[in-house]
């Protein structure tokens, strides 16, 4: 994907970001080719400059130089530009909408406390981190180390401080949600995904990447069959 000719653009991303890998199931999805440059966690800023103050990851470049930054609406541009919007499109707008907000608040809330959620999964999380971003080798296992008690005291514990449940609990009772708006279909989007069902996967994807912390989400049968599913059809 280096021939910039033959490539509709370029994904500037962190490999374990959950807002990444929502990019990432659509490009993979539409089959579209593209560059991805994985960026240095701790050179963020200065790596995606040209995005003005976005300073976070994902930021997507088109080919013809428009930037677009924030996980969904880049996902609502692509879409739109390579896929004449397919994706997006539903016979119940609000539907969309309502499930696209609760998906980029509740999935994206939950996503930290399954990973840091306690002291063993969080030690855990940060060492794959480590492993899987482009830290320079000292700074890597510094964040290893030191980075966990911080994942896990003050923002694991702060996303789920007013929900009542464990990191787990909460994972399951999204999952009872999803399935249940799902019904007897297959997708959200009815026989074949959409653009909700790649949000809430791409989330998914993102946890599936730490085994250990998977294995608490592939307990729930349902949104397990869901995700499985998905793989199939949006490969």
């Amino acid at each position: 994907m280096s021939d910039a000719v033959t490539t509709v653009g370029t994904l500037y991303m962190l490999n374990t970001c959950p807002f990444t890998w929502k990019v990432r199931a659509l490009l993979d999805h539409l089959n579209l080719p593209h560059e991805r440059v994985q960026v240095n966690p701790m050179k963020i800023k200065k790596s995606v400059s040209f995005a003005g103050d976005w300073g976070k990851t994902p930021v997507w470049k088109m080919h013809d130089g428009e930037v677009v930054v924030d996980s969904t609406p880049i996902m609502k541009r692509i879409d739109e530009v390579y896929n004449d919007g397919k994706l997006s499109n539903s016979a119940d707008l609000a539907r969309r909408d309502e499930w696209i907000e609760w998906a980029d608040l509740h999935m994206k809330n939950a996503t930290i406390p399954i990973l840091y959620g306690n002291i063993r999964s969080a030690l855990n999380t940060t060492r794959s981190v480590s492993r899987h971003e482009k830290f320079g080798l000292l700074t890597g296992r510094l964040y290893a180390w030191a980075g966990f008690p911080i994942m896990w005291g003050i923002i694991a514990r702060k996303r789920t401080k007013n929900t009542g449940m464990n990191p787990k609990q909460l994972w399951h009772h999204l999952l009872d949600q999803w399935t249940v708006e799902i019904g007897e279909n297959s997708f959200f989007g009815g026989d074949k995904p959409d653009l909700v069902d790649l949000i809430v996967y791409g989330y998914m994807q993102s946890v599936e990447m730490h085994p250990k912390a998977f294995s608490q989400v592939e307990e729930h049968e349902a949104g397990m069959a869901w995700f499985q599913r998905m793989k199939v059809a949006a490969a």
